[in-house]
Formats: C-alpha cells, sequence, structure tokens
C-alpha cells in the first residue's frame, strides 16, 4: 500500500508535531503452535497502549501498523471505528488533545520473510521458535506505533506464550500468572525493540567490572540458539568475545552500558548478519558453526559480535533523527568492531580482513552508478532499506579510520565520549558529532566533512618515480585522480613505502607519511632513496583509495608478489591489483595466474579465502568466454595442487577443499569429489564433515552426477533446517530445463517458501556452467520485476530482483534489453530501478573484462 512506504517529509512533520512519553504492548503469541485453520495468514493479537503529547490541539496525524485486520481503536477514550481510520498500513488520527492515549487491538501476522515476528518450524523436532527483526521499519508489522528512529520512548511488554517456552525482550522479565512481563526501557527507537520466544537452548553468565567511582557493574549476560544446534553451540567463545568487548568499550567510552542485562540470541532463517536491540542483540544462527570452520569465520563472528556492541552506544543511546544519517550508527560500529577486535580479543590481524574485505565491498559499491555520499539522501524507507550497503558501513568505517588519524586517536575518543553524555536517549545529526570533534581536536572539521562525507566516489592514487643517474629517487609524487562522474579531489593522509628485494624477500626499506591534496603530490622525504622495485601508496591502508602501481611496481609484484614479506602490504596489493582487474586494466586470466602462483604462499586465511572469490568471480565473470574452459582447469588444477600440498588438518587444506568443489568441472574432478564423499578415497587430514559434504554436493548436482535420490538420501543423513536450505539449493542447480522452471515458479510466482528457502533456491538457480539453459530467463526477468516488488515485501523483492538478474547471460544483448527495461519503465519505484542499475552496472563491467582479457597473450 502507498502509506507503507513513509516519507521523510511525513516523518518529519509528525515530530515536529508529537512527543511520546510511553507504550505498553501486550502480545499473545500461543497461536504460534498447533495447526492453523483458514485460509488467511496465521495471526496473533496485538493489543498496544500509546500516550503521547501534541503540541498543536486540534491538530491529525497517523500511526503504523501492518496486520491484517484490527479489532478496535480508542483514541482518548473515543472509541473509532476500524474501517474508517485503519487503511492497512496507517491509523488516521483526528483531533489530537494536549495530552493523549491511543489504545489499539488488533490481529497481526506471523512472518515468513524475517520482517516482523518471524515464526520459524524446525523440520527436525517440529518445534517452533519466534524472533522479531525491525529495521528500518517493521515493528509497525507487530504494534501500533510511530514508527520513525526520532519518537523515541520507553517500552513496556508483556507476552503470553505457549507453555514450556521462554520469552526475551530488551528488558530483564519474569513469567507469573502465565504472563511474561519485562522492566520497561530506556527511551528507545520502535525499530531496535525485540522479542524472541520459544523452547530455544539458554545459557548465562555475568560480566563484572569495578567503575570509576568505585562501584561495581554487573551485566547479566545470555546467549540462546534453537535446541538442535545446542550440541554445536561454543557460547563460552562467545562470552569471551563480549566480556572483552565491554571491557574494551567501557574503557574507551567512559560512559557505562546503559540497557541492564546483554543477550545474544542465534535465531533461524535470519535476513541480517545480525540487529542492535539493546539488551537482547540478535543474531543469524549460520555464526554456530556446524563443522570445521577456518579462523576467519571466528574473526568474522567477533567482529559482528563487537559491531553490534559498539551499538549500544553508537545507535542505541545515541540515534540518527533520520536515516539520512544512518551512518551515525553503522560507520561506527563498523570501524569500532574491527577496532576493538584489534585491541581486546585474539584477532590482532583484524585490520588485514578490513583492508582485503571489508574496504571490497566499499569500492565496488562506491564505483556503482547508485553510490551515494556518506551521509545520504533517504526520501523514504525503500531508500532507507538499500541504504544498508558497503558506502554506509564499510566505506564510512574507512572514512573513520581515516578520521582517526587525521584528529589523533584520543581527540576522537574524547569527542564520542562527550557525543555520549551530551545526547544519551536522543537523536542527532552530523553537525552534532562535528562540533564534539571541533572541541576535542581543534581542527575545521566542516572542509572534512564536505570531502569525505557529503560527496561520493573513490579517488586513485598512483606513483610517479623519477630516478637520477645514480639510480636513487629525484622524485617521487603521488598522482591522484577521480572519476568523471564524480570529479572530487580530497585530503588524504598517506604513508608511502618503498620496497625491495633482499635474498628471497620483497622488504620495505623506506617510508614516508605524507598529506596528499589535489592532483599531484611530491613526497619530498622519499628524495635521495635508493631506487624502489615496489612502491606502495597507502601502506599501512590510512586512506580510503584505489591503489595503482607504477610499471616497475607491477612487473616486480608479477613475479614476487608471493615475497613481500608484511601480511598487511601484500593484502593490500592483492586488493589493488583485485580493483585492476574489476576495472578492465588487468586481463583476467593474469590475476587468475596471480593466485595460481602466489595464493598457496598466503598465510592470512582470510586473505586466502578471498583470494579464492575473486578468482572464481575473474573466471565467471571478466574472463573471455573463449578463455573460460581453459582458466577452470587451470584453477581446478592449481586448487587440487594446493590442497594435496596443505598441511593435514589445517584450515588452509579446508580453504582449498572448499575451493577446489566451487571451480571442479571436468570428469576426474567430479569424480574425485564423489569418491572424497562416498569414503573410496581420502586426503590425509581432510575430514569430511557434514558442512562440507554439501560443499561437494552442489558441484555435483549442477554437472548432473547428483540427482534427486543422492540429495533425498543426504537429507535423510543431515535432516535439519540447515540440511533443508543445502538440499533446496542443491536441487536448484540441477541441469534440467524442469528444474530451472520450477525454482524460478516457486520463487517468482509464488510465495510459499520462507526467505531462507528463497535465499536458497536463487542460489542453485544460477550455475555458471548452466548459461544456455539459463537463457530463457532473461526476457521472463525483465518481464516479472515489477509484479514481484509490488506484491511481495522490500526483502525478498530485494532478493529476487539482485539474484534473479540474467548477469550469466553476459553479452550486449542483455544489456540493451537492461537499457530498454529502464527506459520504458522511468516511473518505476526509485528502489526498484536502483537494483536494476546496480546489476547493470556489474554486466557492463564484466563485459569491458572480458574484452580487456580477450586481448591478453
Amino acid at each position: 500500500m502507498p502509506g507503507e512506504n513513509l516519507s521523510r517529509d511525513e516523518a518529519r512533520e509528525r515530530a515536529a508535531l508529537l512527543s511520546v512519553d510511553g507504550y505498553e504492548v501486550s502480545l499473545d503469541v500461543r497461536s504460534a503452535v498447533g495447526d492453523h485453520e483458514g485460509g488467511g495468514p496465521r495471526t496473533f493479537r496485538s493489543v498496544t497502549t500509546i500516550r503521547f503529547r501534541c503540541n498543536e490541539p486540534g491538530a491529525s496525524t497517523f500511526a503504523d501498523l501492518i496486520a491484517p485486520r484490527v479489532t478496535a481503536v480508542s483514541l482518548n477514550g473515543r472509541d473509532l471505528d476500524p474501517s474508517e481510520v485503519f487503511d492497512g498500513s496507517r491509523i488516521l488520527l483526528e483531533d489530537l488533545a494536549e495530552e493523549n492515549e491511543l489504545v489499539v487491538d488488533a490481529q497481526c501476522a506471523y512472518s515468513r520473510t524475517g520482517e516482523g515476528l518471524h515464526r520459524f518450524v524446525d523440520p527436525e523436532d517440529g518445534e517452533v521458535y519466534l524472533y522479531t527483526q525491525y529495521e528500518p521499519a517493521d515493528s509497525r508489522r507487530v504494534f501500533a506505533n510511530f514508527e520513525q528512529p526520532d519518537l523515541k520512548a520507553p517500552f513496556r511488554f508483556e507476552v503470553r506464550a505457549p507453555e514450556g517456552w521462554t520469552v526475551w525482550s530488551n528488558g530483564a522479565g519474569e513469567r507469573a500468572d502465565g504472563v511474561w512481563r519485562f522492566a520497561e526501557t530506556r527511551p528507545i527507537s520502535t525499530y531496535i525493540t525485540c522479542v524472541v520466544a520459544g523452547p530455544y537452548y539458554h545459557v548465562t553468565d555475568t560480566y563484572e567490572r569495578t567503575l570509576a567511582d568505585g562501584s561495581t557493574l554487573r551485566i547479566p549476560l545470555g546467549a540462546l540458539c534453537r535446541k538442535g544446534l545446542a550440541k554445536h553451540f561454543d557460547a563460552d567463545d562467545v562470552f569471551l568475545v563480549t566480556k572483552q568487548g565491554l571491557d574494551f568499550f567501557h574503557e574507551h567510552f567512559d560512559y557505562p552500558y546503559p540497557f541492564g542485562k546483554y543477550d545474544q540470541a542465534f535465531v533461524p532463517e535470519y535476513n541480517l548478519g545480525a540487529m542492535e536491540n539493546p539488551g537482547l542483540v540478535t543474531f543469524r544462527e549460520e555464526y554456530i558453526f556446524r563443522g570445521k570452520v577456518t579462523q576467519a569465520s571466528y574473526e568474522a563472528r567477533a567482529n559482528v559480535i563487537l559491531h553490534e556492541m559498539a551499538h549500544m552506544w553508537f545507535g542505541d543511546l545515541v540515534t540518527m533523527v533520520w536515516w539520512d544519517d544512518l551512518w551515525l550508527k553503522e560507520s561506527f560500529a563498523d570501524f569500532m568492531g574491527t577496532f576493538a577486535n584489534v585491541g581486546a580479543t585474539r584477532f590482532k590481524d583484524a585490520w588485514i580482513t578490513f583492508a582485503n574485505r571489508r574496504k571490497a565491498w566499499a569500492y565496488r559499491a562506491d564505483q556503482l552508478p547508485s553510490t551515494h555520499p556518506i551521509t545520504a539522501d533517504i526520501r523514504d524507507l525503500q531508500d532507507a532499506k538499500l541504504n544498508f550497503d558497503g558506502i554506509t558501513y564499510a566505506k564510512g568505517a574507512s572514512v573513520l579510520k581515516q578520521l582517526v588519524a587525521y584528529v589523533g586517536q584520543d581527540a576522537f575518543l574524547e569527542g564520542a565520549r562527550r557525543y555520549f553524555k551530551r545526547h544519551a536517549y536522543g537523536n542527532t545529526r552530523l553537525g552534532d558529532l562535528l562540533s564534539v570533534l571541533e572541541e576535542t581536536s581543534g581542527r575545521d572539521m566542516g572542509a572534512w566533512a564536505r570531502s569525505w562525507l557529503q560527496t561520493a566516489g573513490v579517488n586513485a592514487l598512483t606513483p610517479q618515480v623519477l630516478l637520477d643517474t645514480e639510480g636513487r629517487v629525484e622524485e617521487l609524487a603521488v598522482v591522484q585522480e577521480a572519476a568523471e562522474s564524480h570529479p572530487e579531489l580530497r585530503p588524504h593522509r598517506i604513508a608511502v613505502g618503498l620496497y625491495r628485494r633482499e635474498g628471497d624477500a620483497l622488504v620495505r626499506y623506506a617510508r614516508a607519511e605524507t598529506d596528499v591534496d589535489g592532483a599531484r603530490t611530491v613526497v619530498a622525504e622519499l628524495a635521495g632513496a635508493q631506487a624502489p622495485e615496489l612502491v606502495l601508496v597507502n601502506d599501512d591502508d590510512l586512506t580510503y583509495c584505489k591503489i595503482r602501481f607504477d610499471t616497475t611496481s607491477l612487473e616486480t609484484l608479477k613475479s614476487g608478489l608471493g615475497s613481500i614479506t608484511d601480511p598487511l602490504a601484500r593484502a593490500l596489493c592483492w586488493s589493488a591489483l583485485w580493483n585492476l582487474t574489476r576495472d578492465a586494466l588487468l586481463p583476467a586470466r593474469e590475476f587468475i595466474g596471480l593466485v595460481l602462483r602466489f595464493a598457496g604462499r598466503e598465510s592470512d586465511i582470510g586473505v586466502l579465502q578471498m583470494l579464492h572469490a575473486w578468482a572464481r568471480s575473474a573466471l565467471v565473470h571478466y574472463a573471455a568466454p573463449a578463455w573460460r574452459e581453459t582458466g577452470a582447469a587451470q584453477l581446478a588444477e592449481g586448487a587440487l595442487r594446493e590442497l594435496r600440498a596443505a598441511g593435514p588438518g589445517s584450515e588452509h587444506q579446508l580453504a582449498w577443499a572448499r575451493f577446489f568443489a566451487t571451480v571442479a568441472a571436468r570428469d576426474g574432478d567430479l569424480q574425485l569429489l564423489k569418491a572424497l564423499l562416498d569414503g573410496t578415497e581420502k586426503i590425509d587430514g581432510l575430514d569430511v564433515d557434514q558442512e562440507l559434504r554439501w560443499a561437494f554436493l552442489e558441484p555435483l548436482a549442477a554437472h548432473g552426477v547428483a540427482g534427486e535420490d543422492t540429495l533425498t538420501a543426504e537429507l535423510a543423513r543431515d535432516d535439519t533446517a540447515s540440511g533443508k536450505r543445502h538440499q533446496v539449493r542443491c536441487l536448484a542447480a540441477r541441469p534440467s530445463a524442469a528444474v530451472k522452471a520450477q525454482a524460478w515458479a516457486q520463487v517468482v510466482e509464488s510465495d510459499a517458501l520462507s526467505n531462507a528457502l528463497t535465499e536458497a533456491t536463487i542460489a542453485g538457480f544460477g550455475q555458471p556452467s548452466q548459461r544456455e539453459l539459463l537463457a530463457p530467463y532473461a526476457e521472463k526477468y525483465f518481464a516479472a520485476i515489477e509484479r514481484v516488488w509490488e506484491e511481495r515485501s522490500i526483502q525478498i523483492g530485494m532478493d529476487v530482483v539482485s539474484g534473479l538478474f540474467p548477469t550469466l547471460q553476459d553479452s550486449p544483448e542483455t544489456l540493451a534489453a537492461t537499457d530498454t527495461w529502464l527506459t520504458t519503465h522511468e516511473q518505476a519505484p526509485p528502489a526498484l530501478r536502483r537494483l536494476v542499475l546496480e546489476s547493470r552496472d556489474d554486466l557492463a563491467r564484466a563485459l569491458r573484462g572480458q574484452t580487456c582479457d580477450a586481448t591478453a597473450r
């Protein structure tokens, strides 16, 4: 309905009119279990009482609620006719008094899309699990409210649940007379309220800290997951990272954790990585590892735990006024997650992961036609949903990393401390943060903000080296370039490193920090240095930029990349080479050749796994079609060679095994996977556990070696929710026209699948080895997407529009078809057009890459 898409202007008008004093929300979720009768959605009762003030008595406004049915509405004791005031997403409120009480009794629908109150039935034991997920605006699917971040209020929840269940919410709770009642929260926004309910497995602990005034802070800790995952749940490690993070943030923020308890729920079919609900953080349950994983997975989980914890201050205690300033929480949390990981946990190399993985996300997003300033122009909720992107998270975090270098860490943290104390339980805009940083650093933040926060695009920095007659550096300059679409040249604080060979190693022998400003900057400190074999212009990763190389440096990398001794410098070079490949400046086959020559020497497991992903992407998207088969064979041969050479039982062995499965295509490789599955062949130290079995089965299914009977038998072996998702993905991967037609119908023509199974079906549908089989779906895609966007929830709409774009039909004809759709659908919702534009840009980039690769010798 049109009313679902709240605009910024409407939110501003309502915020100027109202102040909210408190919510009382009563939910009855006993209907979650048992048989469901009737043809409509399964519903639960939601009764909400809102007390609020209006500074213009007699004015009108609206409350938000998305529900199948409203039973009763009462405003200031006056009964309103639901059929007259409720349109499916808004409740009209007229003739407001100065002090108001609104009571709404509704039947709200359980969700299967991960939005609102999600209901999950565990196929393993039939148990039902519930959890809520609201960001940016789905609490209105569970209770009536004013759904915008700047109308904060205290919340008091009570929940009636089936016997034997436990219920959690933001505040501490207890059960009496069959009702779970929860302590009133501090003033918070609607989107971070939360309820989790069901027969969850629950572990507890306690955090204690002596505060500066001598008092003791005690925070009850909880961690919960489905009963079926309890045997895999390493709650001790979750609690360890949690306590380390709480110590770190208390030490640096000087503001005690403000929300009482700290529960962390790992929930099924979750759309996000995690959500920062105060007192009850929710995570996707895939962070509970069912099989062996590398340390990169544990580091990633720790980073997410700390990211969400940082939100307790940046986002929950102090919240942006509107979604334009989403970065005020997400960029900070993304930066703080890595900052705390390095400073407080065992993951001391987390900045390498940040440079290699998070920044890759940012660089891609910042070169899309949909790129935007970190402080974005968010017109409405659909815009807001799409802005949880690589700009808001990873670019924002990268820019904050540079800001810390610019103002100094002490000034930055002192600014944060003043920001929390000044705006606790309130809402802020960009200027509020800049003002405290100006106070603590003495710097004018206006110019910095204009360059880094209010413009879009990524700059490229390239070294220019002039040698004298004696072979020393006469002049070293850094040239800064910008894209035509975003021509801003920015001030950068960088380190320039000079490298040369010493024996078998490529080591840094000179370094200079400098400020780059404008098109060309001379680094005077490096004049007179011995001639470098490699110049790294963003050494130590101080700024946000695309690194380019001079001719000598590029040739050095092609012959000696694996010899760079510093792991961060090596990761930066890999990232720069990948950007060159994506920009059609380095042929894909050359990048793949570098991976084959040097990835086996990579010590950082996270970097290695990223190289695997990039190499496969180079093959699938950027390699010339005529070379793909050759490239696939080379990657499979190389992966198998490294797999057999890796230390038995090592995480490198596991990473190479998984990569080998993704590139296996020839009969011999597929038969090896099959033999490893049935145990007729073994590789010393490689434990083919259940998760690895599914990883091997997908390529076997995609190439027609494993059929439905095999996949059904595997599900019987792993009859769990995780197993079902794997099986659905593998079933959709089979090379059959009937299979593809069924998968398409299940996702596009029906809403019967849950969000998780929709995601799995889409993932299996698009196999690179099946381009011809998938060709008919390009035309069907463009015919269907506008209807899908109108009929489905925004999350499912995003999954379908992005996931089913005909990326593998990488031809000028598909590009033309995309342009035709965009031209003939100028009035389509902007958020839908943005997704199509982004996919179009990826396709055009792939075609440019293929042209570049076709010229390679």
